[in-house]
């Protein structure tokens, strides 16, 4: 039985809800979040730190997030309230649904998956998302003031560029940033009251979506060459991977390079009407018919587009594009 697993925001949403929620809840959010964001990924995919997985954002934010007054109520409403859908995406999962197992696998807080399958009418048990429920944190409030102060401190930081970064070698302002970041997920937060957040939520990125797959396998009784994965960033690249190498449909769409590298297929498209036809075509006959018709039908710049070393420029540079033109400019950014 094949089946389709996808995240949520990139093919199904256009919102990234952790920078919207600190841009709503934190002054000077925006910056807050990028500065995070990045120090996640430098961690991640540069640094490589050992056990330390992508997503982990998610986690780095909520104690501030605490500290500027966010709750579970606050958080689902103001996610049921912004909810941005990707053209077509609605009349996709309308359609797969009703024809092969559909899940959503999502490094997004549970009270913004919960909004949008209420607005989808989807099956929250088909979903994965990183579980929140700040009301079980009691944080003083002196610590609240000092979490504050930390998060000025953390939006006067110079900017984590990645694509500056050569032969291992970080300019002397990102480096001041590094460790600041270090000092305060390493050495302060985790020794206060809050720290308990940080060691008890768990996001859903990196190798906790490629255990989603697994995991979403034993609810449908398929393998993993039944399966169709939709991914666009560094939180997918390990679920895209276990799916290509598993013989199943690896696809990045409007992915950054992250994605791009992981999958075997890349869908540059301002809708997901590309995504209902590559998985009724994968339902219907398989992957090969899937690599059969893109191969036939290649165009440029691509709309659908078997990633190879030789076109992976592009590629990155038209998803890059497109990524920006339909999530905006700040999110297309975003790793």
């Amino acid at each position: 039985m094949k089946q389709v697993n996808l995240d949520c925001e990139g093919p199904i949403t256009k919102n990234d809800n952790a920078l919207e929620l600190c841009q709503h809840f934190i002054p000077q959010g925006e910056k807050f979040f990028s500065l995070i964001s990045s120090y996640d990924d430098f961690l991640a995919d540069i640094l490589k730190r050992e056990g330390y997985k992508a997503g982990n954002t998610l986690k780095l934010i909520l104690p501030f997030l605490k500290a500027y007054g966010a709750n579970d109520k606050k958080i689902k409403d103001y996610s049921a309230s912004h909810l941005l859908l990707v053209p077509g995406a609605k009349k996709m999962l309308s359609y797969l649904k009703k024809t092969m197992p559909v899940f959503i696998i999502s490094t997004s807080y549970q009270p913004y998956i919960e909004a949008l399958c209420e607005l989808l009418n989807f099956p929250q048990e088909n979903t994965y998302f990183t579980s929140l429920k700040l009301d079980n944190y009691e944080i003083p409030q002196k610590e609240l003031e000092i979490l504050k102060e930390m998060a000025q401190e953390i939006i006067n930081l110079p900017e984590i560029s990645l694509s500056q970064i050569k032969a291992d070698t970080l300019p002397s302002k990102m480096e001041r940033s590094i460790k600041k970041l270090d000092g305060i997920f390493e050495e302060k937060v985790p020794f206060m009251r809050c720290g308990r957040i940080l060691k008890e939520v768990v996001p859903v990125g990196g190798k906790k979506k490629a255990e989603a797959v697994l995991d979403s396998l034993k609810k449908s009784g398929g393998r993993l060459c039944d399966v169709m994965y939709v991914g666009d960033s560094i939180t997918d690249a390990e679920a895209l991977k276990l799916v290509k190498d598993g013989g199943g449909l690896a696809v990045s769409f409007n992915g950054n390079l992250y994605a791009l590298r992981a999958a075997q297929i890349a869908c540059i498209s301002p809708d997901a009407s590309p995504l209902l036809l590559l998985a009724e075509l994968f339902y219907k006959k398989g992957k090969g018919a899937v690599l059969d018709m893109i191969d036939k039908e290649a165009s440029t710049p691509p709309t659908l587009a078997i990633i190879s070393k030789n076109n992976l420029e592009i590629l990155t540079k038209e998803n890059e594009r497109m990524r920006k033109k339909v999530r905006g400019k700040r999110i297309g950014r975003l790793g």
